[in-house]
């Protein structure tokens, strides 16, 4: 099983902070979705999980106002958070920390959010359970999560394609700590329910996501396991995987643009008593 605390904390977690713009740009919906539940709510208190870079946390303290935490196991995610934060001029706290044991602030909040950010828990109960100890009685939990494998090629076409040349590369599955992680309705309702979270409700959202055809192969090179495996592989081996794997995105290709739908869950909880 993936240790994930030590993969955010190695070369893995570069492109997430030195392509930012980019993975913003391209799951910015998102980003407006969570915001808009988050303004709905009117929280004094907001934590994001897995928050990342910190986009979100810092959009919603700017919309509404409310005191935001973000945490990430990542401390260059964090770092680049916290210089977010700065440059927005927001008083955003972002903690490097693991929010599956990590002891939050006893005032408790009374919004929990997350894009992308909770499949990786080795235990979700126990970290859900913990959210729950950092929130006070009836706090909202708000959550954008991947669907299954099977409805989203695109984030599988890179790794199908290098299988030839790569055919040690880890295997993405369903329901494992990862991105699908959460990808069936009912495992993640046995989750939130055996941690304390209660009116558990799962909606599909289907989302059309873009980046620029002419960042493809940046995208390619740096993001998942293929990209990790780029980093390694000798000059020879390097062109033949972009040889192989950037033709198969061809489906996707609209114009000058990129454009794949992200079959995600729209997951939404309350604290219990």
């Amino acid at each position: 099983m993936t240790d994930y605390r030590l993969l955010w904390n190695s070369e893995a977690a570069s492109p997430w902070v030195e392509l930012d713009h980019l993975v913003g740009a391209m799951f910015q919906p998102f980003e407006e979705m969570l915001v808009g539940a988050a303004a709905a709510g009117r929280p004094r208190s907001v934590l994001d999980v897995g928050c990342g870079t910190g986009g979100l946390a810092v959009a919603i303290a700017r919309e509404t106002g409310a005191s935001c935490v973000g945490v990430d196991v990542s401390s260059a995610m964090v770092a680049a958070a916290r210089e977010r934060a700065r440059r927005a001029g927001v008083d955003v706290e972002f903690v490097e920390a693991d929010a599956q044991v990590h002891q939050f602030d006893a005032d408790g909040f009374d919004l929990v959010v997350s894009r992308f950010g909770v499949m990786f828990f080795a235990d979700p109960v126990a970290a859900f359970a913990n959210l729950r100890k950092g929130a006070r009685a009836n706090t909202g939990m708000r959550l954008v999560v991947w669907r299954s494998l099977t409805e989203n090629p695109f984030m599988t076409t890179a790794d199908h394609a290098a299988a030839p040349l790569l055919p040690d590369l880890p295997a993405k599955r369903d329901g494992e700590p990862g991105q699908f992680g959460m990808a069936d309705a009912d495992h993640v309702r046995a989750v939130l329910g055996g941690s304390g979270w209660t009116d558990v409700e799962l909606h599909p959202v289907d989302v059309v996501c873009t980046l620029p055809l002419a960042d493809l192969p940046r995208y390619v090179g740096r993001f998942g396991t293929v990209g990790r495996a780029l980093q390694t592989a000798d000059d020879v081996l390097r062109a033949r995987l972009l040889d192989t794997v950037l033709p198969a995105f061809d489906p996707f290709v609209d114009g000058d643009e990129v454009r794949f739908t992200a079959a995600c869950w729209s997951v939404a909880a309350q604290a219990g008593e």
